[in-house]
Parts: structure tokens; C-alpha cells; sequence
């Protein structure tokens, strides 16, 4: 059975505040959270909170006698998917280094045999200190997973590298550590959400699509091991933790995004809503309104998918189809043109700015419906099955 049991340790930081959205965040997705808390962390969190978060005993002392055999540092570091410790602090990140385990947390450290992950958090200056660097680097080399830092403003009042990752950013990064690697070290390249052709100035052509598919396929992608970029019209959505975000706004940008990336990439998955026109001739200030029609020429733009899966050098391409009527055959239909090994058909207006889809993945074997789901959920099926179709060959 695989360990569902999380160990969060806490060492000392403002930061340490995190740490109780964090174990929120990994309590709701299904986990046992165990945590740990050093001397120095008291001082920021209290052992009740996290408590009351968790639903479990928080462990502080190195003789705690809650624990059957009274060997904490043993029992917490078995059957446990991960340990991650989140502050961790400059001094702990020494500790480490050294061996040293004079406390719960450090021993704990050493007696693991599960995985490994720290959140450093610091000032800017002593994240930057070359004691600390050789720190990380040493850390890294002993087979430890650094989250971050990232940048950004400090508790002291400074802006600059050292920050903790936020809660959200730590959970994704673990969540996807834990995943199975179906795609691992392979490079993805991904389309998302709509473009937008102006009109003039003020004014465009665009549609519904919130992004919300090609950005949970990223998350996906990403966890499943893969390198993902992420070409993305205009959303309101947040980067993914781990993919390289690409801003477009009109189908010509997009084009010329992924025709700059492509020769990089082993996957492709055209997720993208983009414009199947756009105005012939866009003006340069805002067209006044009067009393008489108006027409608007327009002219095609690009197939980006098409053309990606034309190239001698083509990745393996995944396009989605949104239709309002005869979904499968207008998909299967759009398959066999752009000759492309997988596509998702699903209807327009079940899918378009919803949390949630249903849709059918058709390939050369068939058709494969996904019931109805969060789009997360159907994003991990379809990652999953395009892994499976990529390792056929």
C-alpha cells in the first residue's frame, strides 16, 4: 500500500505560519499529517493550531512518550510518503549538513527512510551567504529536494531571494513529487486558454474559454515528470508550480511562440481556443459608433495544430475539438485531417469557462469517454493516456 501519511516538520521563521494552510491544503486532499516542531518554531506557530488542523498529535520532544516504543524519531519516519520540512531555516539547513540531531526534527532527519524535502526560508543576505550555498549544493548532492526559495518581499522589510514558497505552491511541488513519472524528463509543450484579435484599439474578437483545461493539463504534465512550457492567451489564472509561462494575446503571437519552442519538444497538446478569423484590417483608434451597419471583413488565421503535425520533425499531437453538435464524428473527422494520434471531443457548451468537463479521447484504437469530473481529474486521465499512447511509440 502506498504511505499516505505526510511528516511536516517546522522549524523557526516567520514563515512557519504557511505551514498551517499548508497542512490544510494536504488534510483536504486525502493525507495524515504528522508535525514537528522544533524549540525555535514555537515561537511562531502554536502546537493547537496545528492540531486542530490536522487531527493529530504535534510532536515537539525527542522523548515523547505518545509514542508506543518512545522512539518518535523512529515511528514518524515510517510508512511516511514524505518528509518535508517547511520553514526550513538557515541553522537547520547546517544541521543537516553536519548529521547533527540534538533534537526530535534533526534525528528524525537521520533515521528516515522516506524522501526527503526542505522550504528554505531566510533573509535575502543569508540565503545569498556562500556558507549557505554550499549548504544547498551539499544538500542536493546527499539527495535531498530543495523547494525554492523564491523571490520576493521579506518579514524584514527587504525584497529579494529567500522567500518560502506559499502553501499552495509548496503542496503542488509535493503532490507532484509523489506522483508516478510516465513522462519523465520529457519536454511538453502546451497551448491555453483564448486569443484575442483586435478590432482597434478598445475592442476584439474572443470567446469563452477561462484556460482552466490546458492550465490542469500543465499541473498534470508536470507532476507526470515532464519539462512543460505553457503558451497562454489572456486568463486570470495563476503560473503553474514548475512550468514556464509564455504570454500571448492574438493567434499570430501563439503561432510564433510555439513554432519558437517546438523543435524542443517531444509532446504537443493544443488546449488553445484561438480564433479561427480575425479582422482583415484592424484599426489604429477606436471606430466611432453611427447609425449605420457596419462590416467587418475578416480573414482565417493559422491551424497552429495542423501545421505542428505537417512538420517532418512533428512531436506526437494531442488536439482538443469543441463542437455544439455531432461531437465524436466532428473530432474524429478533424483527427484524421490534421493526422494527429489523440484528440479530445467534448461539447462546447458543457466545457467552456466550467470547473468541471466531460469529453471522449479518441485515438487510433477507438473512442474512450471520461465521465464527468473537475477538470484536474480529467486532465490526470488524459495525461495518463497520452503517456500510455506516447510509450507505444
Amino acid at each position: 500500500m502506498t504511505p499516505t501519511r505526510i511528516v511536516l516538520g517546522i522549524t523557526g521563521g516567520i514563515a512557519a505560519y504557511k505551514a498551517a494552510e499548508l497542512a490544510r491544503l494536504l488534510v483536504k486532499a486525502g493525507y495524515s499529517v504528522d508535525c514537528v516542531l522544533t524549540e525555535a518554531a514555537t515561537h511562531f506557530i502554536g502546537a493547537a493550531t496545528l492540531q486542530a488542523i490536522t487531527g493529530r498529535p504535534v510532536y515537539q520532544d525527542l522523548w515523547d512518550a505518545r509514542v508506543p516504543n518512545g522512539m518518535a524519531h523512529i515511528e514518524l519516519g515510517r510508512d511516511t510518503a514524505a518528509l518535508l520540512i517547511a520553514p526550513a531555516a538557515a541553522d537547520f539547513m547546517a544541521k543537516l549538513v553536519h548529521g547533527r540531531a540534538d533534537d526530535l526534527l534533526s534525528t528524525l532527519c537521520l533515521a528516515r527512510d522516506c524522501p526527503l524535502l526542505i522550504a528554505p526560508a531566510m533573509n535575502r543576505q543569508m540565503w545569498a551567504h556562500p556558507a549557505t550555498q554550499r549548504n544547498a549544493a551539499q544538500l542536493i548532492a546527499d539527495g535531498v529536494t530543495l523547494l525554492g526559495p523564491a523571490a520576493g518581499e521579506q518579514a524584514c522589510g527587504e525584497t529579494g531571494l529567500g522567500r518560502m514558497l506559499e502553501a499552495a505552491d509548496l503542496f503542488a511541488a509535493l503532490t507532484a513529487f509523489l506522483q508516478p513519472k510516465p513522462l519523465a524528463e520529457l519536454r511538453v509543450l502546451i497551448t491555453a486558454g483564448p486569443t484575442f484579435e483586435p478590432i482597434d484599439p478598445v475592442r476584439g474578437l474572443t470567446n469563452l474559454s477561462s484556460g482552466k483545461m490546458g492550465y490542469a493539463l500543465a499541473v498534470c504534465a508536470h507532476a507526470a515528470g515532464a519539462v512543460v512550457t505553457l503558451v497562454s492567451g489572456p486568463t486570470a489564472l495563476a503560473t503553474p508550480w514548475g512550468v514556464t509561462r509564455i504570454d500571448i494575446t492574438r493567434a499570430d503571437e501563439m503561432l510564433a511562440a510555439v513554432e519558437g519552442h517546438i523543435a524542443d519538444c517531444e509532446i504537443f497538446i493544443a488546449v488553445a481556443a484561438v480564433a479561427d478569423y480575425r479582422p482583415a484590417e484592424p484599426q489604429t483608434s477606436k471606430i466611432k459608433k453611427t447609425d449605420a451597419a457596419m462590416t467587418l471583413q475578416l480573414t482565417p488565421t493559422t491551424d497552429i495544430l495542423a501545421r505542428i503535425a505537417a512538420r517532418p520533425d512533428a512531436p506526437f499531437c494531442v488536439g482538443f475539438a469543441a463542437e455544439t453538435e455531432a461531437v465524436l464524428e466532428h473530432a474524429a473527422e478533424k483527427r484524421l485531417k490534421k493526422g494527429i494520434p489523440l484528440i479530445v471531443a467534448n461539447r462546447a457548451q458543457d466545457t467552456l469557462g466550467h470547473d468541471d468537463a466531460t469529453c471522449v479521447l479518441i485515438d487510433a484504437h477507438g473512442t474512450h469517454p471520461l465521465a464527468r469530473a473537475p477538470k484536474t481529474e480529467i486532465a490526470a486521465q488524459i495525461i495518463t493516456h497520452i503517456a500510455h499512447l506516447y510509450s507505444k511509440g
